[in-house]
């Protein structure tokens, strides 16, 4: 079944921006600034720019969703970046008394003093600072707003990245999905919207993300239009809780509360994990029906590029019918994802055989000897043997 995400599954933003450097007045000289226009990036020691770009084009890219005006701003949005661990570990603990990996947005009463802090070369910056620019993005509209909706779609844009070019690569994040669709009897829909007046429900932000991901993607256009629509209720002088209640009223008013609970329901049975997805892969292979096998593993990459399992039965895949360079890249691929070494070692030096490439082979198969003797040794020198 066909499913529609916000614009696509897969698109790019650029966003144009005139960014003025100048030497930045605050409590730290070596801090530089760059000015655009719906942010303020304070950089430790060294060029704002690229940071800026990049945070604009996360502007544009919510707000394609959202429409809040920004003119209503107070200020530009401030960024802190630091230049390494130990300052951005200090500064954060001055100001939170705690230790916050990556990336942390600190919301402030007054608009002075909101910032989000980062250290763009931390290796949590990468996970932490997608989340934490939504976060920053929407209470610098509303205050409070619906804890279903800062969680959900703070998680639903976690997987932004930049291409080379410096453009925004955005792909809708599932990696929730598995853990959601284990709950035996998830909360309907209305719990999840309301629960910041009650008790937030274990694995909330999955669930918050499930309901995003319901709405964004449903194939029932009420939907959508009924939860966007929504978002010109919030305000920044209601508390959360009264921000939930009327975003879910309106969502009600617009549809049958039982239709949707049951929607939500199946859409969530019709989204298929990383697990599933790789299962339903190798049960396509075993039965001889490549065509499935390979949608299955395809799909799984998409959901999980990180992981070798889909790069290898792709690999596979190749190998078997006759595309042996692409067979070679794939495995490549799931070496450097971590598969097991001597599986896919033994899987290259035969990939590399029906090539016609016997040196290469013969080297492939004794590194794979080497790596687990006791699976493949014996297998390894008897196929050298032929080779040679």
């Amino acid at each position: 079944m066909a499913r529609k995400i916000y614009g696509s599954l897969f698109f790019f933003i650029t966003a144009v921006i005139s960014a003025q450097q100048e030497a930045a007045v605050t409590d730290n000289a070596e801090f530089s600034v760059t000015q655009t226009g719906h942010y303020e990036i304070y950089a430790a020691a060294g060029d704002g720019e690229i940071l800026a770009r990049q945070m604009e084009e996360r502007f544009t890219l919510y707000n394609q969703l959202f429409h809040f005006d920004p003119a209503l701003l107070a200020r530009p949005l401030r960024v802190r970046a630091f230049e390494n661990q130990d300052q951005y570990d200090s500064y954060v603990i001055s100001q939170t008394g705690t230790i916050q990996p990556g990336a942390v947005y600190l919301h402030y009463d007054q608009t002075g003093r909101r910032e989000l802090v980062v250290c763009p070369d931390s290796d949590e910056a990468e996970q932490a600072l997608p989340y934490q620019a939504f976060i920053q993005f929407l209470r610098a509209f509303v205050s409070n707003p619906p804890a279903w909706i800062r969680e959900g779609f703070a998680a639903f844009f976690g997987t932004e990245v930049f291409d080379e070019e410096e453009r925004l690569f955005f792909r809708e994040n599932l990696t929730w999905l598995g853990i959601v669709k284990s709950i035996q009897e998830p909360p309907p829909p209305v719990a999840i919207m309301t629960a910041d007046a009650a008790e937030l429900p274990e694995h909330f932000q999955g669930l918050a993300w499930s309901l995003v991901s319901f709405f964004l993607n449903s194939e029932k256009d009420n939907y959508i239009r009924s939860m966007t629509d929504s978002f010109v209720l919030l305000s920044d002088s209601k508390t959360a809780e009264e921000n939930a209640d009327v975003v879910m009223k309106r969502i009600v008013t617009w549809n049958n509360i039982d239709d949707l609970t049951e929607d939500y329901l199946d859409y969530l049975g019709s989204r298929k994990s990383f697990g599933e997805l790789i299962e339903e892969g190798q049960l396509a292979y075993t039965d001889g029906k490549p065509g499935a096998a390979k949608a299955a593993f395809q799909n799984a990459l998409e959901l999980q590029s990180g992981h070798y399992a889909p790069w290898y039965y792709l690999g596979l895949l190749a190998y078997e019918s006759g595309n042996w360079d692409t067979a070679e890249q794939y495995y490549y691929a799931a070496l450097e994802r971590g598969a097991d070494t001597a599986l896919v070692l033994y899987a290259l030096g035969l990939n590399a055989a029906v090539a016609g490439k016997n040196g290469e082979a013969v080297e492939f198969l004794r590194r794979s000897a080497g790596a687990d003797p006791a699976r493949y040794g014996e297998k390894a020198r008897a196929l050298i043997l032929r080779l040679e």
